[in-house]
């Protein structure tokens, strides 16, 4: 019995385990190749975002966000992987290039996260309409689903330009991109929420989307993603 990588379709063989006398199969979602390309973001990081640095703490870019309007709209970010050249081309397969199994790859990881947060609501960051015909999926829907919960749409976007295409300043000084799904004005009142995205860059989409939900009445609002970048 065998798989195959998510990534590069080389064969992936299962792990034996013998638990009370029972054999458990168990196929990684990488082959050994590309899981070896994959980094863990292990050690200090930064307590709000989760970006690794040398101490305990918050970053630099965190200090700042909470010296503006932004401050308060975000309690945490959690993310598993450095955005290293290898992840960006996993995740370029997944979003751009309409690769939907690679959502499965992270499931146990997203599954085991939400079981111990607990959050009210799991909410994906939304896509605009070009965006979505585009795609052929929500990327941050798709993860949701693939690890078993059920995703809430509460957010929309108010416009369909590319965030990737800003720079690092205009993502932090654009106008809000985000508003609130009418129709779910009176759920998300003194709610706990986990946002779901892929990355985590400046934190100007999360923070866009987290301070909607706030001004609206959520209790608080925290956020998930894959990867992030350093």
């Amino acid at each position: 019995m065998s798989g195959h990588c998510l990534y590069c379709h080389e064969p992936v063989y299962p792990n034996f385990n013998w638990t009370a006398m029972i054999k458990v199969c168990d196929i990684e979602p990488f082959c050994p190749a590309c899981q070896d390309e994959l980094q863990l973001i292990e050690g200090e990081r930064c307590k709000t975002c989760s970006r690794p640095q040398k101490e305990s703490g918050q970053c630099q870019d965190c200090i700042q966000w909470e010296e503006g309007e932004w401050s308060g709209s975000l309690s945490q970010n959690h993310s598993f992987y450095v955005y290293n050249d290898f992840f960006k081309e996993v995740l370029a397969k997944y979003k751009y290039r309409g690769d939907y199994l690679i959502s499965k790859a992270f499931s146990n990881l997203i599954k085991r996260l939400i079981k111990k947060e607990k959050p009210d609501i799991i909410a994906p960051i939304p896509l605009s309409a070009e965006r979505l015909y585009e795609r052929g999926f929500n990327q941050s829907e798709a993860l949701i689903i693939e690890a078993g919960f059920q995703p809430a749409h509460l957010l929309e976007r108010t416009h369909s330009e590319k965030q990737s295409k800003k720079s690092r300043r205009e993502r932090i000084e654009a106008e809000q991109v985000f508003r609130l799904n009418p129709e779910c004005a009176t759920i998300i009142e003194k709610k706990s929420i986990l946002l779901i995205d892929d990355i985590y860059t400046t934190g100007a989409t999360l923070r866009h989307a987290a301070k909607v939900l706030k001004d609206n009445g959520a209790k608080k609002v925290s956020s998930l993603t894959i990867a992030r970048s350093i």
